[in-house]
């Protein structure tokens, strides 16, 4: 430790090595078996249940509770991958606290909601620690589909195009798939490598080729794409974002938020990466809320 939170201006080993392990180690420790079936049971298996209705990927989360209950979480994996076959990162990172469990009944009633994101991580880890893929390729269609960007999009509609028996080349831009989650969420709230564990799963189908360094409008063209597969799909995200357009803002140590925490994403050693000493951060967001927070754990004062 050469620095400290008090050292000035941008610097970095500002914290001892032990303090970085505690502050980017899991947010939410997976749920044991016994905490699993403890939290399923609290569960009224609603048959209009609003949590699926406020669930953004419409998964029935009744059903995969009940499944958690009755012994049997990789029939619970399979029911929320039907919906969202990336349900691993999304029960990470999913504001369930605003959507699922801001509607369950039980947090309406007694203001203590049934855990339905760690119950659906508890689902889907239990699936994919095991290497097991639930879904199977159909026969051959002998159709070939361009995926344009290696982000959930890309590689949810990669998975079922191959799940339907079609071949699929999935091009990117980076040196690693997966996208936002790879690049873009914060790093305390997926410690590990998880998100590219979840992609190599989830390639795991067959039949998807991803080449990366491929840069759409260089390196490959939608009319070049058009003439050589039989199908194609853009799913290149949001790739830039707003500037401040204000004086200064292009001065060393103004960075934007989605750039910080991809560097500190990729980082070898999160203890290298240097932060102010006192950080603000323009914006209410949670994105601006997760560089808050990562400024935080890697030292800065304020």
């Amino acid at each position: 430790m050469t620095n400290s939170p008090f050292t000035p201006g941008v610097a970095a080993e500002r914290l001892a090595d032990p303090a970085y392990a505690e502050n980017f180690s899991d947010l939410h420790p997976a749920l044991d078996t016994h905490e699993a079936l403890v939290a399923a049971d609290r569960c009224y298996f609603c048959h209009d249940a609003p949590c699926i209705t406020a669930c953004p990927t419409d998964i029935d989360i009744p059903l995969f509770i009940r499944q958690i209950a009755t012994g049997t979480p990789d029939a619970a994996a399979k029911t929320i991958l039907s919906q969202n076959i990336m349900g691993g990162m999304c029960a990470r990172v999913c504001p369930t606290e605003t959507l699922c469990e801001q509607v369950c009944v039980r947090e309406v009633a007694e203001g203590k909601p049934v855990l339905i994101g760690q119950l659906q991580r508890f689902a889907t880890d239990h699936l994919q620690i095991q290497d097991v893929h639930p879904f199977e390729r159909a026969d051959a269609t002998g159709k070939t589909v361009a995926v344009v960007g290696a982000g959930p999009a890309g590689l949810a509609c990669a998975h079922r195009l191959a799940m339907l028996g079609h071949d699929v080349v999935v091009y990117d831009a980076r040196s690693k798939p997966g996208g936002l989650n790879e690049y873009g969420i914060a790093t305390y709230k997926t410690p590990a490598g998880f998100a590219q564990a979840e992609v190599e799963w989830l390639l795991g189908i067959g039949g998807i080729t991803v080449e990366h360094g491929k840069v759409m409008g260089h390196d490959v063209t939608l009319d070049g794409l058009k003439a050589d597969f039989d199908a194609v799909f853009l799913g290149m995200g949001l790739g830039g974002v707003n500037g401040l357009a204000v004086e200064g803002g292009d001065k060393d140590g103004v960075l934007d938020a989605v750039d910080f925490i991809s560097d500190l994403r990729q980082a070898a050693d999160i203890s290298a990466l240097p932060v102010g000493r006192e950080v603000v951060v323009i914006g209410g967001g949670m994105t601006a809320v997760d560089a808050a927070v990562q400024a935080k754990l890697l030292g800065a004062l304020n």
